[in-house]
């Protein structure tokens, strides 16, 4: 076996061979390295018309060097990726069991709320359920839309509608953000458990066991009449009280679901990083200024995106809260643009009629949406979406 240093010499001479003879001298027309003279580069240079190392020899020809730039390793020729950094097709290939577990929610969506949607072509024909159907029955047109801006009964429905909401959205709204900051003071966790237990239980009653109790409660032949009567005073009703009905509904409402509106409040403060309150209380802010300058600040995001998803919903009050009470206060005091479309749809079999009604509950709620979330950008807060 030859020694390294005689290889590395043969390796050399090979390499001097192949790129032909250096003058590393510097006279004359040559240049050595990093100096220059006459007409010729060594090195890397030019040597006359021809570059010798990675350059071209006179009329570029021939190429000197070829076996050094040989050796050098060719790096592949690699497609770039996505501008998200991974294809679609990869990343549905790493996503694909979460994929499948999502198939059947997306089903029922497509099912439930979208293909359902195509039927609302109803609201364009004068629809004959029994005898016609969808395809045999005549097209009118806007005729629908027109009855529905003639008609008073449907312009006092939608009136008495927003009432009932702008009272809830007074009365009802602040109560789980109060509960939320109460529950946040309280320092026992024991205590913090049971309180969340008890407001959270009525959101498990259906409506038909919440308007019973509060029939217990408040009807005529209710506790509290009777404990009124025992003592001298006259009973009241409260359950059959037309002018008092909005204000029946909220309180129902408040019972039931102000508990479950808490649970959003609550994580939106177990977020809040406890130095804010300690710096705070560091600089001699007490509890109220605390809870105005930390807590509240905190809950303006979650209360503004609930605010604008409550106001998107401004005509979907609780139907089956109103239905079990509308007779006893009468329609004119309890009837929604819901249980409207109900009783013209199904009760009377006018089904264009109450397609059309639903078609502006839907478009007047999609309004709704877009001038609160508008409303929420202009202060500063985020919304349903982002502002571009």
């Amino acid at each position: 076996m030859k020694p390294r240093a005689t290889v590395a010499t043969e390796t050399d001479r090979a390499a001097d061979r192949a790129t032909g003879p250096i003058d590393d001298g510097g006279s004359g027309d040559s240049r050595s390295g990093d100096s220059r003279s006459g007409d010729s580069r060594s090195g890397d240079g030019r040597s006359g018309d021809s570059r010798s190392g990675d350059g071209r020899s006179g009329d570029g020809n021939s190429v000197a060097g070829g076996r050094e730039s040989s050796r050098k390793p060719r790096v592949a020729d690699r497609t770039p990726p996505a501008a998200g950094g991974i294809t679609w097709r990869l990343r549905l290939r790493r996503d694909r069991t979460l994929v499948l577990m999502t198939l059947p929610a997306i089903a029922l969506l497509l099912i439930f709320n979208y293909i359902p949607l195509l039927g609302n072509i109803v609201a364009f024909q004068d629809y004959d359920v029994y005898d016609l159907g969808i395809t045999g029955s005549p097209f009118v047109g806007f005729d629908n839309f027109t009855r529905i801006f003639e008609d008073y009964r449907f312009w006092q429905v939608l009136i008495n509608t927003l009432v009932i909401f702008l009272t809830q959205l007074l009365l009802f709204f602040p109560i789980p953000i109060a509960i939320a900051l109460l529950l946040n003071t309280i320092m026992s966790a024991r205590v913090r458990a049971w309180v969340q237990a008890v407001v959270y239980l009525p959101h498990f009653f259906s409506w038909v066991l919440v308007v019973t109790v509060f029939q217990q409660m408040f009807g005529g032949a209710g506790l509290v009449a009777q404990w009124m009567r025992e003592h001298g005073h006259e009973g009241f009703d409260l359950m059959t009280n037309a002018s008092f009905f909005k204000f029946l509904v909220t309180a129902q409402a408040v019972w039931k679901d102000a508990g479950w509106g808490v649970i959003v409040f609550l994580a939106a403060l177990a977020a809040v990083n406890t130095d804010l309150y300690e710096a705070a209380a560091v600089d001699g802010a007490g509890r109220w200024r605390r809870m105005w300058h930390v807590t509240l600040p905190a809950l303006r995001p979650v209360i503004a995106l609930l605010l604008v998803l409550r106001v998107g919903s401004a005509l979907n009050l609780d139907f089956e809260q109103i239905l079990l009470q509308r007779d006893q206060v009468g329609p004119g005091a309890s009837e929604i643009l819901d249980t409207y479309i109900w009783w013209t749809g199904i009760k009377t079999g006018d089904f264009g009629y109450a397609a059309a009604a639903g078609i502006f509950k839907g478009l007047f709620s999609v309004a709704m949406v877009l001038g609160a979330n508008k409303v929420a950008h202009m202060l500063g807060e985020q919304g349903v979406y982002s502002k571009k």
